[in-house]
């Protein structure tokens, strides 16, 4: 084989590599807790793993608790493992309004200026003074798929999703490059239902020569 044949299915197959599917999560409402926080709703518990997630060390736990807002509550909301350094509420839009909260749109760990709630469990309950958000839609991958679709640590994208008929393309979609993570873009329940998506082998492709 000449070295101009090996140069073009060297090219083809990257190409093809970047114009892959992503696998796409949808994120349900759900709480992050620091060490003590945790130690305070759940005294003299562990964190319990219900179910692991993609990302690699990620799991739901087997503690859920009550979120409880101005306007409302909503309860059995899971708690995501491992323990944190802060604590967390991601929820969508939608269910900042049941709560009565005005979460803004933002990356996980970026809470300066977002309202706080009441986490209520079985044992007792602690508030939050902050930490309720809506969270930024997302991509996580490894630094091997971030050189294929030749792309960069928080740099965003346009990503297409959804049936044909139903097909939404979503802007702005923030990168998060790690060699820890698995190719995945997460959504929430908003966003998921707006493009007819149900979490089980959904997928969604980056549109690298965007409409205008």
């Amino acid at each position: 084989m000449s070295t101009i044949d090996v140069e073009l299915i060297t090219s083809q197959v990257v190409e093809s590599l970047r114009h892959r599917d992503i696998p796409i999560g949808i994120s349900n409402r759900h709480v992050h807790l620091s060490q003590s926080d945790f130690a305070q709703l759940f005294p003299g518990e562990q964190i319990g793993v219900a179910k692991s997630l993609v990302q690699p060390g990620h799991f739901a736990a087997t503690q859920t608790v009550t979120l409880k807002g101005p306007k409302g509550q909503i309860e059995k909301v899971r708690i995501l493992g491992p323990l944190r350094s802060y604590s967390q509420v991601e929820v969508s839009a939608t269910q900042a309004r049941e709560l009565g909260v005005s979460a803004p749109v933002r990356m996980s760990g970026d809470l300066e200026g977002s309202p706080g709630i009441e986490i209520i469990s079985k044992f007792g309950a602690i508030n939050l003074s902050k930490g309720v958000i809506i969270a930024k839609r997302h991509i996580h991958m490894n630094t091997l798929d971030a050189l294929l679709f030749g792309l960069e640590d928080l740099q965003t994208v346009d990503v297409m999703a959804g049936e044909p008929e139903r097909a939404v393309l979503f802007k702005d979609v923030i990168v998060r490059v790690d060699p820890s993570l698995v190719l995945e873009m997460h959504l929430d329940t908003d966003e998921a239902n707006a493009a007819g998506l149900k979490g089980s082998d959904d997928c969604g492709k980056i549109v690298f020569n965007k409409p205008k």
